[in-house]
């Protein structure tokens, strides 16, 4: 089974991401994929492990590359986020751009039970970027839409709450 959850920033799409995982079976498995460079992306990953404590996750930490993800057939994944993870293949020395994603994705999919995958709304910002953003935005749009086409489940969350636009809530 897979789940797309859509959200800006700050909607509440991690902790909703978590409440669906947790309403699953299978064991659960936290898929980080942010790179700590500073103090911000430092408190937001304390943020989050702060956020899903007392969860049952066990993390791995994977930027790129996912296809090297071990997993056991029945584990439950929560990826946090597909906006990071576009972002490290896309602009670091080691990755495979776009296709590294959609190819780490179907291995996740093929390898687990289920698969949350979370995800950004970045197109609702500013109107003057550069060609790498763009190409960036673009990307993450693309693999947004296909994501949704092949999800069971989407969940748009705005203000904490889910807004449901394919499928059903598992409670």
């Amino acid at each position: 089974m897979l789940t797309l959850v859509y959200g800006g920033a700050g909607s509440g799409k991690s902790a909703l991401a978590e409440k669906i995982c947790c309403a699953l079976p299978g064991r659960r498995v936290y898929l980080a994929t942010m790179q700590v460079r500073d103090a911000e992306s430092l408190a937001r990953v304390d943020k989050h492990r702060r956020q899903r404590d007392g969860l049952g996750f066990h993390t791995v930490e994977r930027a790129c590359g996912l296809t090297g993800t071990v997993l056991l057939p029945g584990d439950n994944i929560l990826l946090e986020d597909l906006a990071n993870l576009l972002a490290n293949e896309m602009f670091s020395e080691n990755g495979g751009g776009e296709a590294a994603v959609r190819e780490g994705i179907r291995h996740l999919a093929r390898s687990s039970a289920h698969l949350t995958i979370v995800t950004n709304e970045v197109f609702t910002g500013g109107t003057a970027y550069g060609e790498d953003t763009l190409r960036y935005m673009k990307s993450l749009a693309a693999l947004n839409r296909s994501f949704a086409a092949q999800a069971d489940l989407v969940v748009e969350a705005v203000c904490g709450l889910p807004n449901l636009l394919k499928g059903a809530l598992p409670w």
